[in-house]
């Protein structure tokens, strides 16, 4: 049974996690030979204040590169 988890920063929709749902378990049930209902997938939404990046928060990055774009 493959288990996959899949770790997302904060902005996609559900109609994207779906998506991504469906090609996810299609890329394993062809190349594992598994059937669809052994597949598993695992999403982790992280606020973007709550991931970091060379010691900033992606928040943090985003409101700067905000800020120099105007």
């Amino acid at each position: 049974m493959p288990i996959v988890n899949v770790v997302l920063l904060e902005g996609r929709t559900q109609a994207q996690k779906d998506d991504m749902y469906k090609e996810v378990t299609d890329a394993l049930c062809r190349t594992l030979e598994c059937r669809p209902d052994q597949v598993r997938i695992m999403v982790q939404d992280f606020a973007n204040a709550d991931f970091a990046v060379a010691g900033k928060s992606v928040e943090a990055i985003l409101a700067e590169r905000a800020a120099r774009t105007g």
